[in-house]
C-alpha cells in the first residue's frame, strides 16, 4: 500500500500537467487564429500569454482558415493584420499559386491622345530646307527685280514695268477675290449643305463651260487652247454629276450630321484665317519673284520650279488645316472633349507637320492615278491588247491607296501616327466595319476639288476680261495663273468641313456604339448588302468577236 500511493500521485501529476499543456496549446491556436485576423493581440508576459479581447466578440476561424489565400475577402482582412513571418510550410504551400503571378503577361500597349514625338521627319526636313532655299531664291530674284528696273537696259525696264502694271494688279486682285469665295463656299455649305453639293456640282459645270467659250471666243491661238480644255472640263463635270446622282441624297445627309459640331468651336475658323493670311502674303512675294525671274538665267526653269514650290506649300497649308480641324472633331467625338483650338493648331504646325508635308506630295498623285486608272477601267474591252493591264492597273493603285489616302490625316491628328500607319490603320478600321463601299463611294473630296474649280473659273472670267482689254497678250498665262491661285486657296478653306467628315466616317468605325452617332451608316450598310440601294458598276464596254 505504500508504494501504490507515490505511484497514483504521480499519475495524478501526469494527467494535470497533461490537461494544463492542452489548454495552453488550445489558448496558442486560437491566439494564432485571431491574430491572423487582426482581431487580437498576443501579448507574453513571463512566459505566460494573456489573451485581450472582447468578451461579446466570437468567431469562428476554423472556416476562414479554409479560404483559398486568393479569394477576396481573405485579401481584404490580410490587408488589415500584423503577421508575423509565414511558417517554412505556409510558404512551400504559397509558392505554387504566386509563381503564376510572377509570369509577365504581354500587354497591349495604350494608344495615347497627347502623343509627343514629331511624325514623318525626314518629310519634315525636307519641307524646312525646301522652305529655307525658297525664301533664299525669292529674295534673290525680288533683288534683282529692283536691280533690273534700275540698272538693266532700256529693253528690261519696259518689260518688267509692263508686267508690274498688267501683271501684277491682276494676280493681287484673283488672290483676294479667291480668299473671298473660298469663305462664301464655306459659309453657305455650313448653312444649307444638301442645297450647296447640288448647287456646287452643276456651278462649276455652268462656270467651267463659261470660262471656255468666252477664252475661245477672244480668237487668240493661246487662249483658244485654254478655253477648249475648260469646255472639255466641263464636258467631263456634267457626266460627272449625273454619274453620282444617287450618291447625293447620302452625301448631303453625312454633310449635315458631320458639320453639327462646328457649332461648339467658335474659333474653329481661326487657323483658315491665318492659313488665308499667309497665302495671301506668300502669293503677293512669289508674284514679284516670277518678275525677278524675268532678269535672270533660265526664266522657264526658275518659274516652273516656283510653281511646284507654290502648290507644295498651298497644300501643305490645306493639310494644317485639315489635321487641327480633324484633332479638334475628332476628341469631341472620341472622348466628348472640347479642345483648344489654338492647342490644336500648334500642334498640327509642329509635331504633326511632317505627316502634313507627305501627305502633300503623295495624296494628291495617288488620287491622280487612282482617276486614270479608273478610267482605263472604263475602256477596257475584250480584244483591246493596250488595255489588257487595265485591272492590274486598278488593283495597284487600290493597294498603294491603301497606305496613303486622306482619311489618315484623323488618326494623324488623334493619335500622332505617320502618314503610312495611320493610312492603314484607318482602312483597316473600315474594313473591320465593312465601311469600304461606302467611305470608296463617297463624293465628300469631289465636292471641295469642284469648288476649287468652280472659284477658279470664276476668276478666270473676271481677270481674262480685265487683261484682255489692257494688254491682250498676257490673257492666256494670266487666265491660267489665277485659276491655280483660285482653286489653291479655296481648298485651304474647304479643307474645314472636308475634315469634319473625314472625322465623321473614322470615328464611326473606331467606335460605332458611340451615342454621338445616329444609324445613318448602319442604314446605309442595311440598304447596300440588301441591294435596295444599288451602286452604279462601272460601265465596260463588251464587243463581240469577230469571225
Amino acid at each position: 500500500m505504500g508504494a501504490a500511493g507515490p505511484v497514483i500521485e504521480r499519475e495524478i501529476e501526469t494527467d494535470v500537467r497533461e490537461r494544463d499543456d492542452a489548454k495552453k496549446d488550445d489558448l496558442e491556436v486560437n491566439d494564432l487564429e485571431k491574430g491572423e485576423v487582426g482581431f487580437e493581440e498576443r501579448v507574453i508576459h513571463n512566459g505566460g500569454v494573456d489573451d485581450v479581447h472582447n468578451d461579446h466578440e466570437e468567431f469562428k476561424l476554423s472556416r476562414f482558415n479554409r479560404l483559398n489565400l486568393t479569394n477576396p475577402l481573405r485579401i481584404v482582412l490580410n490587408n488589415h493584420t500584423r503577421v508575423s513571418a509565414p511558417s517554412p510550410v505556409q510558404s512551400q504551400h504559397s509558392q505554387p499559386q504566386s509563381q503564376p503571378r510572377s509570369t509577365p503577361t504581354p500587354q497591349q500597349q495604350p494608344v495615347t491622345l497627347n502623343s509627343r514625338k514629331y511624325t514623318n521627319r525626314i518629310s519634315l526636313f525636307l519641307f524646312i530646307l525646301h522652305m529655307c532655299l525658297v525664301i533664299a531664291l525669292e529674295c534673290f530674284l525680288v533683288f534683282k527685280g529692283v536691280q533690273g528696273l534700275i540698272q538693266a537696259s532700256e529693253s528690261m525696264k519696259r518689260k518688267e514695268k509692263r508686267v508690274l502694271m498688267y501683271f501684277l494688279p491682276q494676280v493681287e486682285a484673283a488672290t483676294l477675290m479667291s480668299i473671298i469665295l473660298a469663305f462664301t463656299w464655306q459659309g453657305a455649305i455650313r448653312k444649307w449643305p444638301t442645297f450647296m453639293v447640288h448647287f456646287i456640282l452643276w456651278c462649276t459645270f455652268l462656270m467651267s463651260l463659261a470660262a471656255g467659250i468666252f477664252l475661245v471666243c477672244l480668237q487668240m491661238p493661246p487662249t483658244d487652247g485654254v478655253g477648249v480644255c475648260f469646255i472639255a472640263f466641263a464636258i467631263g463635270n456634267g457626266l460627272y454629276a449625273c454619274w453620282v446622282s444617287h450618291r447625293i441624297k447620302f452625301c448631303c445627309k453625312v454633310f449635315s450630321l458631320s458639320l453639327q459640331p462646328m457649332s461648339k468651336f467658335r474659333d474653329l475658323n481661326r487657323p483658315t484665317y491665318i492659313m488665308l493670311g499667309v497665302g495671301f502674303v506668300w502669293i503677293s512675294l512669289w508674284c514679284l519673284a516670277v518678275i525677278g525671274a524675268l532678269n535672270f538665267y533660265f526664266p522657264p526653269l526658275i518659274i516652273i520650279a516656283l510653281v511646284l514650290s507654290l502648290a507644295w506649300t498651298t497644300e501643305v497649308m490645306r493639310n494644317v488645316v485639315n489635321i487641327t480641324v480633324s484633332r479638334v472633331i475628332a476628341l469631341y467625338y472620341l472622348r466628348g472633349m472640347q479642345s483648344s483650338t489654338q492647342f490644336c493648331f500648334l500642334r498640327a504646325c509642329t509635331r504633326n507637320l511632317g505627316s502634313a508635308c507627305l501627305g502633300s506630295v503623295f495624296v494628291p498623285t495617288i488620287e491622280a492615278l487612282r482617276v486614270v486608272a479608273r478610267a482605263l477601267n472604263l475602256l477596257e474591252g475584250e480584244d483591246e491588247f493596250m488595255f489588257c493591264c487595265a485591272h492590274c492597273c486598278l488593283r495597284v493603285m487600290e493597294t498603294i491607296f491603301r497606305n496613303g489616302n486622306s482619311w489618315a490625316y484623323v488618326q494623324i491628328a488623334a493619335y500622332g501616327k505617320g502618314f503610312v500607319n495611320a493610312s492603314q490603320d484607318t482602312w483597316a478600321l473600315f474594313e473591320k466595319e465593312e465601311m469600304e463601299t461606302i467611305v470608296d463611294a463617297d463624293i465628300t473630296s469631289s465636292i471641295c476639288f469642284l469648288t476649287g474649280v468652280c472659284s477658279g473659273s470664276i476668276c478666270v472670267i473676271v481677270v481674262a476680261a480685265w487683261t484682255y482689254k489692257v494688254h491682250q497678250t498676257f490673257t492666256a498665262t494670266i487666265s491660267l495663273l489665277t485659276f491655280f491661285i483660285g482653286y489653291l486657296l479655296t481648298r485651304i478653306a474647304m479643307a474645314v468641313p472636308h475634315a469634319c467628315v473625314s472625322c465623321y466616317y473614322v470615328c464611326y468605325a473606331e467606335n460605332p456604339e458611340n451615342r454621338l452617332f445616329d444609324k445613318t451608316i448602319k442604314d446605309r450598310q442595311a440598304l447596300l448588302k440588301s441591294a435596295r440601294d444599288e451602286i452604279v458598276p462601272t460601265p465596260r464596254v463588251h464587243r463581240t468577236r469577230r469571225s
